[in-house]
């Protein structure tokens, strides 16, 4: 399962399966698409990837720029952003964001105090020779930061403080 966050702040989950890879579920903020005759596969030239729709053939062009993937298909490009597994509120207490693995600290993207929308990436940590965001669950304002961009956490360790934004 992978979760995306789109430019317009629309939350996907997309199951892959088999190879090559035929999209399985696909759901748009709590909504399940139908998927009847749809399939996928990788085209031999780069950034490409074919779609089959009920036997028809579309090419999808990709590219990732940064943190952000870019769609090109039917004439629309769509932006597409990985929203990292395990990068959120811990089980113990509702606003505190936690490591998903060990790691190192990059940078630290706001200050205490900040005010931050659901889905704003709040900090960039390294693991596994890998950059993982962690992003804001809710809208809500930084109550704490416990870790400074070079410091070593572990995995569970409390990151940053969001406490809801009062409605």
């Amino acid at each position: 399962m992978v979760d995306l966050l789109d430019s317009s702040g629309v939350k996907w989950k997309i199951q892959l399966s088999g190879s090559p890879a035929t999209p399985i579920s696909i759901e748009s903020d709590g909504g399940q698409m139908e998927l009847i005759g749809i399939s996928s596969s990788a085209d031999s030239r780069p950034n490409r990837m074919i779609i089959q729709d009920n036997g028809v053939e579309k090419v999808v062009f990709c590219a990732k720029v940064g943190s952000k993937w870019w769609l090109h298909h039917d004439g629309t490009v769509s932006v597409f952003e990985v929203v990292e597994p395990g990068a959120s509120s811990s089980n113990n207490n509702e606003g505190e964001l936690t490591a998903p693995m060990p790691g190192k600290v990059l940078e630290v993207l706001v200050p205490e105090g900040a005010k931050v929308t659901e889905g704003q990436p709040l900090m960039v940590l390294e693991a596994m020779k890998m950059e993982h965001r962690i992003l804001a669950d809710f809208p809500g304002t930084i109550s704490a930061i416990h870790y400074a961009a070079g410091d070593q956490v572990d995995a569970g360790s409390v990151l940053l403080d969001l406490d809801p934004e009062n409605e």
